[in-house]
């Protein structure tokens, strides 16, 4: 039996981890840096090791689901969405809802909630939620605890971390109850085929993508074509693009900032 076959279906088993959706050089990659970690030198090694400790699970969950990300990451986007995309939105309806899918530890819909947060100080005639899924648990606990190093906020300026953040004394920042307010967290797996909600105003999914099969991409662009509502907004990471079989669900809005509309 072959060795990387059968230590995926243990993975898929008991981590809830379904490696056939994302591409097999990145699963190699994950599985490889628990391997360096545990001195197991193959596969068959690992998948013992995996078998025999039942505190590795975690572990791997999280080197197979992790996602590097700061506050407005790729600013640029996110003036678009300030000067362009919420205002426009703002004009056609009262109620806006965003889904920020794989949110990770919480920066992003945090700083999508910071341009709300804006938005509504000018217009509060106007309501957002920013609805913030992830598969994985652990990182939906950091990100609701809303604390993060200097680092993550790099590109946060000055006045926005006075008013949105409060300063720790082991150096680290808080969210404020403020711009929490705006979101809302829930565990969710992007390949369930079921988005979070329906007739949504916008869809972020950055730099999720890009791990994934091109069947499993195929599918999500269905799925966030079926969430959103006529016209929504779909943004996807800088260097991810839609398949050929799924590309007339969207027309371009901001080719260099990969912001697309709902095809009607």
């Amino acid at each position: 039996m072959d060795g990387f076959a059968s230590l995926l279906r243990s993975i898929e088993r008991l981590v809830g981890f379904k490696c056939s959706n994302y591409k097999e050089d990145y699963i190699k990659r994950r599985i490889l840096s628990r391997m360096r970690l545990t001195n197991t030198a193959d596969y068959e090694a690992y998948h013992k090791y995996l078998l025999g400790n039942p505190q590795e699970i975690d572990p791997l969950r999280n080197a197979l689901t992790i996602n590097v990300t700061k506050f407005f990451r790729d600013p640029e986007v996110f003036e678009v969405l300030r000067r362009e995309v919420l205002p426009d939105l703002a004009r056609h309806k009262k109620t806006i809802r965003i889904w920020c899918a794989g949110c990770a530890t919480g920066e992003e819909p945090y700083s999508i909630a910071i341009l709300a947060h804006e938005l509504t100080a000018l217009r509060r005639d106007v309501n957002v939620t920013v609805y913030a899924t992830d598969i994985d648990t652990g990182a939906l606990q950091k990100a609701m605890a809303g604390i993060y190093d200097e680092k993550a906020l790099e590109n946060v300026d000055r006045r926005r971390l006075r008013k949105h953040f409060i300063s720790r004394d082991d150096g680290t920042f808080e969210v404020r109850s403020h711009i929490r307010d705006f979101v809302k967290f829930r565990q969710h797996d992007l390949m369930s085929g079921v988005p979070i909600a329906r007739y949504l105003d916008a869809v972020t999914c950055r730099n999720v993508t890009i791990y994934f099969t091109e069947k499993q991409k195929n599918e999500l662009a269905r799925l966030f074509y079926s969430a959103l509502t006529a016209d929504g907004y779909y943004i996807m990471g800088k260097t991810e693009y839609l398949g050929r079989e799924v590309e007339h669900l969207f027309t371009p809005y901001n080719i260099a900032q990969k912001i697309l509309r709902k095809a009607a």
